[in-house]
């Protein structure tokens, strides 16, 4: 049963996620609650996801964390495109529908490297640490990037861009930079506590099945409440594959060049799709949140894909 478990933790994770949003909406003696298990999902969120990270960053050996070459296209890559459709959004009339379709397609780009992918990429045959040395920096890159960007292309009314930035700034800038801080310090300071989550460091993929079972809530929600079209909810959902397809095929083709072309297409192409559905909720118009949803789907589908391909060519 837990290597059912585990084997089915994504579609598990998913399904309860929706079916819980459904259960617990449709309790009439709950309705003048929900907004504090808004709130307290909205809390338990951000710690989920620093916690996971925490554990992540603790397995990680500092020596290795070496840049190499195609670290930097792809940070490039991540930047240039992401820039270029902030650009399109604000060129966009305020009111466009295409602009949820362009958050969506946006967070699917700048979001940074899933901490699972480490584990798809040495079952590839890939290298974890060169992988693990591009999670750090992306995450780095997203820390910038979100605070600076998204108060522009969502601009709220009661907040100044200053405001906007530093509100933005003191949630997202430690969430994704402070778990790794802390495990160096746990390191050099606290070798009794690192040790003791490092061994526990497989409890980062429960925590990430519970992550991702209350943003798929947040999601399935998003959806119901949403303003816009069945069509146009698909077409967010495309924009994610295109996301991912896109993402897939430039980290492989540059670690080609650079002979390693597993290492670099997971990099790219594996995000953190719970930090990602988090951010658009948060601070994006909440449709949005349906690229990433949709983006755990498709990056899913190739590694399951990849690693088909890879236990086939094992048995020949």
């Amino acid at each position: 049963m837990p290597k059912f478990l585990k084997n089915w933790t994504l579609p598990i994770a998913m399904l309860t996620g929706v079916a819980g949003y459904f259960f617990f909406s449709g309790i009439s003696v709950l309705s003048p609650y929900k907004p504090y298990i808004n709130g307290m999902v909205s809390f338990t969120m951000p710690i989920l996801i620093f916690t996971q990270l925490l554990l992540t960053f603790c397995k990680v050996e500092p020596r290795e964390l070496i840049p190499v070459r195609w670290h930097l296209w792809l940070l490039l890559i991540q930047l240039c495109i992401s820039i270029l459709i902030s650009l399109i959004l604000l060129a966009l009339p305020t009111d466009s529908h295409l602009k949820e379709l362009g958050e969506g397609t946006l967070v699917c780009f700048i979001c940074p490297t899933a901490t699972a992918a480490a584990v798809i990429t040495a079952k590839l045959g890939g290298s974890a640490s060169t992988l693990s040395t591009y999670t750090l920096l992306s995450n780095l890159l997203a820390a910038v990037f979100v605070p600076l960007v998204f108060p522009i292309i969502e601009p709220h009314a009661q907040l100044s861009f200053f405001c906007a930035f530093l509100k933005i700034s003191s949630k997202v800038f430690p969430l994704l930079l402070s778990p790794f801080l802390l495990a160096l310090l746990f390191r050099w300071s606290a070798k009794p506590l690192y040790r003791y989550l490092a061994s526990h460091s497989g409890m980062a993929f429960y925590i990430w099945a519970i992550a991702l079972a209350l943003v798929m809530a947040q999601t399935t929600r998003s959806m119901v409440h949403s303003n816009v079209s069945f069509r146009y909810e698909l077409l967010i959902a495309l924009g994610g594959l295109f996301a991912c397809a896109i993402q897939f095929f430039f980290g492989k083709a540059i670690g080609s060049a650079y002979h390693d072309r597993i290492s670099a297409g997971q990099a790219l192409g594996q995000k953190n799709t719970v930090l990602a559905i988090w951010m658009a909720v948060t601070y994006l118009s909440p449709a949005s949140s349906i690229g990433p949803g949709s983006y755990v789907v498709w990056q899913n589908i190739m590694n399951s894909w990849q690693l088909w391909k890879q236990r086939k060519n094992e048995k020949i």
